[in-house]
C-alpha cells in the first residue's frame, strides 16, 4: 500500500487536508518567492526599466508552467484516481507517460521560443525601452525549459504520492539558493537580467534533485517503468490537465492584457507600476493555487475510493481556508501598500503612487479567488471537466478581457486595477449562488474516467 493510500484511508479529512495544505502552501510561497526575489534584485540592482522588462517576459513562465500543469496535473489526477481504485500498474504507466511527454514537448517549445524571442517579446508588450532586457531574460528561460518543466511535473507526482513535505523541501532549497545566486550574479558578476534568469534556472534544478529522493523511499508508488503509449491514458491526462492549462494560459492573458492597457493609458510608468503589483500577485496567486493543489489528490483519491462524504468535507474546509487567506491578503494590501512598493527599489514618485493605488484596488480580487480555484479543482478532480473549463474561461479570459476593455474607458487606470477583482468577483458569486448547493447535496457519479 502506498503512502498516499495509508494516509487518506486512515486519517480524518481535516488532518489530511492540513497535512497536504501546510507544506503545499509553504512550498507555493517559496515558489513565488523565487519570482519575487528576481524582481527585488532586478529593481534594486539594475533599475525600474529592467524590472518592467522582466515583467514583460513573465508570460514565458506561463507558457512553460501551463504545459507542465497540463501534463503534470492531468497525470497526477489520473494517478490519484487509479491509486484510489487500487490499479497500481496503470498508475505507474501514467507517471511514465507524463515524464516522457513533458520532455518531448518542452524540448520543442524551448527551441522555438529561443529562436523567436524578439517577436514574442513584442507580442508580450515590450516597447523600445524594454525589448533588449526582455529578450535576454526570455532566451535563458526557453533554453532551459525542460529542467523547469521537470521540476514542476515531478513535484506534482511526489505530492500526489503522499510526500507533500518533500515537495516543500525542494522548494525551500530552490528559494534559498535563488537568493544567493541572484545577489552573486547581479551585484557581483553584473550579469543584469541574464543573471536573474540563470539564478532561477540553477535554483530550480537544485529543487529537482531534491525530489529524486522520493524514488529511494520503500513506500514510494512512483516507479520508472517502460512507457506504454495507450491512447486512452494520453487522452485522459490531457482532459484532466486542460483546466489548469487554461488557467495558467489565463495568467499569460492577464499579464499581456494589463501590459497593453497600462502601456496605452500610462506608458512606461504604468508598466513599471504593474511590474511591482504583478510580482506581489504571483505570491498571492500561488497561495490559492496551493489550496487547489492540496485538495486535488484528496478529492481524486476519495473519488476513486467512492468516499463521497469525504469529498464534501474537503470542499468545506478548503472554502474556509480560501476566504481566510483572501481577507488576510486584502488587509496586507490596504495597510501595507507603501512598504510593499518600497522593497522593489522604485525610482520615481509617480511609479510609487500609481503602484500603491493599484495595490489597494487590485487586492480586492483575493476575496473571491479562493472560491473560484476550489470549484475549478473540485470538478477537475472528479473528472467532470465541462464546469471546470467553464470557470477557467469565464474568470481568466472572457470576463477579464471584457473588464480590461470596458472599465478603463469609464475609469482610466482605476478601471484597469479593478478589472481582475470584477472578473473574479462575478465568477465567485455565480458559483456560490448556482453551483455550491448542487456540489454539497448531490451524489457523485462517474464522468468517464
Amino acid at each position: 500500500m502506498s503512502l498516499a493510500e495509508q494516509k487518506l484511508l486512515s486519517q480524518s479529512v481535516t488532518k489530511s487536508f492540513f497535512q497536504y495544505f501546510l507544506p503545499t502552501l509553504i512550498g507555493m510561497m517559496l515558489m513565488s518567492a523565487n519570482i519575487v526575489i528576481d524582481g527585488i534584485f532586478v529593481g534594486n540592482g539594475i533599475g525600474s526599466v529592467a524590472l518592467a522588462s522582466v515583467n514583460v517576459a513573465v508570460p514565458v513562465w506561463s507558457i512553460i508552467i501551463s504545459i507542465s500543469l497540463l501534463i503534470g496535473i492531468g497525470g497526477g489526477t489520473l494517478y490519484s484516481i487509479t491509486t484510489g481504485a487500487r490499479d497500481t500498474d496503470r498508475a505507474q504507466r501514467v507517471f511514465m507517460l507524463a515524464m516522457v511527454g513533458i520532455t518531448i514537448v518542452m524540448t520543442v517549445i524551448g527551441g522555438i521560443g529561443y529562436i523567436a524571442a524578439e517577436p514574442l517579446a513584442r507580442l508580450f508588450g515590450a516597447n523600445p525601452d524594454t525589448l533588449d532586457y526582455a529578450m535576454d531574460y526570455m532566451q535563458i528561460i526557453f533554453m532551459w525549459a525542460p529542467i523547469l518543466a521537470w521540476e514542476n511535473v515531478l513535484s506534482i507526482f511526489v505530492r500526489n504520492d503522499g510526500s507533500p513535505q518533500l515537495a516543500m523541501s525542494g522548494l525551500v532549497v530552490s528559494a534559498l539558493l535563488n537568493i544567493v545566486l541572484n545577489y552573486w550574479m547581479i551585484f557581483i558578476l553584473e550579469m543584469e537580467v541574464t543573471g536573474a534568469a540563470l539564478a532561477s534556472v540553477i535554483a530550480t534544478a537544485a529543487g529537482l534533485l531534491i525530489y529524486t529522493i522520493h524514488f529511494f523511499k520503500k513506500e514510494s508508488g512512483l516507479k520508472f517503468v517502460r512507457p506504454v503509449w495507450k491512447k486512452d491514458d494520453l487522452l485522459m491526462i490531457g482532459k484532466l490537465g486542460f483546466p489548469n492549462f487554461l488557467s495558467e494560459g489565463g495568467t499569460a492573458v492577464f499579464v499581456i492584457g494589463y501590459n497593453i492597457a497600462l502601456s496605452y493609458y500610462a506608458g512606461t510608468t504604468g508598466l513599471a507600476a504593474f511590474s511591482v503589483i504583478n510580482y506581489l500577485h504571483t505570491f498571492m496567486f500561488l497561495a490559492f493555487i496551493g489550496i487547489g493543489t492540496s485538495i486535488q489528490p484528496m478529492i481524486s483519491f476519495y473519488y476513486g475510493a467512492k468516499k463521497y462524504d469525504s469529498i464534501k468535507n474537503t470542499v468545506r474546509i478548503a472554502e474556509i481556508t480560501g476566504l481566510t487567506l483572501g481577507v488576510m491578503f486584502l488587509a496586507i494590501g490596504w495597510f501595507g501598500a507603501g512598504g510593499l512598493v518600497s522593497i522593489f527599489g522604485v525610482e520615481t514618485e509617480a511609479i510609487r503612487q500609481l503602484a500603491m493605488k493599484g495595490i489597494t484596488l487590485f487586492f480586492i480580487g483575493y476575496l473571491f479567488m479562493g472560491i473560484n480555484f476550489i470549484y475549478m479543482t473540485y470538478y477537475q478532480s472528479i473528472a467532470y471537466l465541462r464546469p471546470s473549463i467553464g470557470i477557467t474561461l469565464f474568470r481568466g479570459f472572457i470576463l477579464l478581457i471584457a473588464a480590461l476593455v470596458i472599465l478603463p474607458v469609464w475609469l482610466g487606470t482605476t478601471g484597469i486595477w479593478l478589472a481582475l477583482p470584477v472578473a473574479e468577483g462575478l465568477t465567485a458569486i455565480f458559483l456560490v449562488v448556482f453551483a455550491r448547493r448542487g456540489v454539497m447535496n448531490r451524489e457523485l457519479r462517474s464522468h468517464g474516467f
